[in-house]
């Protein structure tokens, strides 16, 4: 029974997407829920799944074509067997055929067919396997540089541009780069989704937002002791680590509460104060900086926070966020430390009106007591909408979030 494969409904935020891949080929059987294709929205990548087993019989949307929401991808046979495959040295038999060893090779060349899929390559992310697919490359001949040699966009990019000892001749494509050793080597590819809406998101914050930056440092000291002290004790009762971001979030929580105008975003005119406290965590992943959302904070534990942050960063890694996940938010937090930032000036996240920016933890010799004292500190950095966050207001505001990281039990105490 022939079946419409559609893209997904997208959100009233989301005008259409790109078909990134197809994991299927015309006539190919398929398991009910198997992933048939990839589309890219300016958030996420969406998966589109088989309804039942069956053959995908015709493609409608190739890859690369823009659609909207609801538009037909594909026509799918549900329950229909696979059309049998014909060895590439033979042709269905035809009278008078000539076997295709007589034939001439400038008149019917043999194309041909593309490498299967590997399983390699169907355990990395959409934009590595799409990166693949375009040239026409075994994952398993590329070295990992992620997590448990996880192959990257960036590893199928080196790997395409590296120049090879004795390249073979072959017809150049529009993506690959293939050049003599010596020579400069230059890609062009068109920007992703994602990348151009965070271009845009960032352009015009830099534009339509009276941004202002205000900084302090804080001494990592107490939580670091803590973390020693109590760190093996609370991952056996909570099954996860204590981390550093737990502190954070907490932090700016409670300093949420006592300046609500750092929680409240710009609506036009219209100032709306939101009475719950929704912080975005920037995660970096193969498709650029998203940031998904941790839902009422004021409500959430220690180890709460520290769950939700390491499966949202699973999920941006294996492109499994979902539009859910980033709708939202009323505050941002950004830790450019992981990658040894020592100090930087995040952008405003609109319509949001503030966003934190951590750092590098590094020691530095501070005056405590009249004293000298080595100390591991952390540079801390608030930008604001000064349209609506006044300097005392934003500067106060850190004040906050800085003491009660230096003395954990403030937080404890409600003080």
């Amino acid at each position: 029974m022939a079946t419409e494969i559609k893209a997904p409904v997208f959100p009233e935020s989301v005008a259409d997407g790109t078909v990134a891949a197809w994991h299927k080929k015309v006539g190919e059987a398929v398991k009910r829920d198997e992933v048939l294709a990839d589309i890219e929205t300016d958030k996420v990548v969406l998966e589109v799944v088989a309804p039942a087993d069956g053959v995908l019989s015709s493609i409608i949307k190739n890859e690369g074509d823009t659609v909207l929401s609801g538009e037909v991808l594909a026509q799918f046979d549900a329950g229909g067997a696979a059309a049998p495959s014909i060895p590439a040295h033979q042709e269905p038999a035809q009278a008078g055929a000539m076997p295709i060893s007589e034939r001439d090779p400038a008149v019917n060349p043999v194309v041909p067919d593309s490498a299967p899929q590997t399983q390699a390559a169907q355990d990395q992310s959409p934009a590595v396997r799409k990166a693949v697919t375009e040239n026409n490359i075994n994952p398993a001949d590329i070295e990992g540089s992620g997590r448990g040699g996880r192959v990257t966009k960036e590893d199928v990019v080196a790997h395409v541009a590296a120049p090879k000892a004795a390249p073979a001749a072959a017809t150049p494509t529009a993506t690959a780069v293939s050049l003599a050793v010596g020579e400069r080597v230059e890609k062009r590819v068109p920007m992703t989704r994602l990348r151009q809406r965070v271009a845009q998101r960032l352009l015009s914050a830099s534009q339509d937002t009276a941004m202002l930056t205000t900084f302090n440092e804080v001494n990592m000291k107490p939580i670091m002791d803590m973390r020693k002290a109590y760190g093996d004790r609370f991952e056996k009762r909570h099954g996860t680590r204590l981390g550093f971001m737990s502190f954070f979030v907490k932090a700016a929580t409670e300093a949420l509460k006592r300046f609500p105008a750092v929680n409240a975003s710009l609506d036009g005119n219209d100032i709306v104060y939101h009475g719950y406290y929704d912080i975005g965590v920037a995660v970096s992943s193969d498709r650029g900086l998203v940031v998904p959302v941790l839902r009422d904070t004021d409500r959430m534990n220690l180890a709460e926070v520290e769950k939700n942050i390491i499966d949202y960063g699973t999920k941006a890694r294996d492109g499994k966020l979902g539009i859910d996940d980033m709708t939202g938010g009323t505050f941002t937090i950004s830790n450019g430390g992981v990658f040894g930032s020592l100090l930087s000036t995040p952008i405003l996240n609109p319509p949001q009106t503030a966003i934190l920016g951590m750092h590098k933890i590094q020691q530095r010799p501070m005056a405590v007591d009249g004293q000298v004292v080595i100390l591991p500190m952390m540079y801390l950095a608030l930008s604001y909408d000064h349209r609506m966050i006044d300097g005392k207001e934003a500067v106060s505001f850190l004040v906050t979030l800085k003491d009660l990281v230096e003395d954990p039990a403030l937080l404890l105490l409600d003080l």
